[in-house]
């Protein structure tokens, strides 16, 4: 299953329940999942886990010593695991980190999202305003999840091109894009390095925890991308974890016109015929079969 195929699966999960109260009460997935939540104090790094009993009951554990946005996180990201029928493979790689993660892990985090923040009720509810720490809080707020979780839902449904980065140790993880972006063949490579001369760079540069928003050229992020023009970043690092995210965006005037070929991928502009040099071009080396 692709990000695609997981979101579908959680919205069809969640169209048959009411979510007007999800944002104080879970419940209404807890029981559509038959299951039951029950908090305990678990080791550090251990967000919680699910045992089902001979009568199809699940037992959802959180940590109680964590956060409760991060407790309402790893609920849905439980009940991600009851709904797809996908195995749990934690094994000791933290939940907040991409590197080395099982896919079934990754899969049932976008599961979790699309859970916590319910896309019909996040676009009745978004600003229309550009993107800005402000209106990415305030979205983080009145769902009860994270800022980074906030901001990725924001890229993925927002009109305008834009793009949200997770980082890790220095290297890009994942990159959640607008329908624009992926449209136009926006491509930013995983497991590639921190571009240099993005805010995302200067902040894990600094070894400081903070937030920054400044313009950068486009194709400091984008492959293949046509140079002279700018975009915003809107980055924030957190020193603890080595994790530093990135929200892209630009207007939708700025975006670059491009070629894509039937896989999705840009095309090189044909820079016409090549030089004259007066020498014949054949007969060349090799021969005909």
């Amino acid at each position: 299953m692709d990000d695609s195929d997981i979101q579908q699966r959680a919205r069809s999960f969640i169209s048959k329940l009411d979510t007007s109260n999800i944002r104080e009460d879970l419940s209404v997935y807890v029981t559509a999942a038959n299951a039951k939540v029950k908090k305990d104090e678990l080791g550090e790094g251990e967000s919680g886990y699910t045992i089902t009993k001979p009568n199809g009951k699940h037992i959802i554990t959180v940590n109680s010593l964590e956060t409760e946005e991060r407790q309402r996180f790893t609920i849905c990201h439980e009940i991600a695991h009851i709904v797809l029928g996908l195995e749990s493979s934690h094994e000791e790689v933290p939940s907040w980190s991409y590197a080395k993660r099982h896919p079934n892990e990754i899969a049932c985090d976008t599961f979790a999202s699309e859970l916590l923040m319910p896309y019909r009720q996040w676009l009745s509810a978004v600003p229309k305003d550009e993107p800005s720490v402000e209106v990415i809080q305030h979205m983080a707020e009145l769902f009860g999840t994270s800022f980074p979780a906030a901001a990725s839902k924001f890229a993925t449904l927002s009109n305008i091109p834009c793009a949200f980065v997770t980082m890790e140790q220095g290297s890009v993880r994942y990159a959640a894009r607008s329908t624009a972006l992926r449209n136009a063949g926006a491509w930013i490579t995983p497991r590639s390095v921190i571009p240099a001369g993005s805010v995302a760079h200067q902040m894990r540069s600094s070894g400081k925890s903070g937030t920054r928003t400044s313009e950068v050229p486009q194709d400091v992020w984008f492959e293949n991308w046509e140079k002279g023009l700018d975009l915003w970043e809107l980055s924030r690092h957190y020193e603890r974890t080595d994790t530093t995210v990135s929200l892209l965006w630009f207007d939708n005037d700025d975006l670059p016109e491009a070629e894509l070929n039937r896989f999705g991928t840009r095309l090189e502009e044909d820079d016409g015929l090549s030089e004259l040099t007066g020498e014949l071009p054949w007969p060349g080396h090799s021969k005909r079969r």
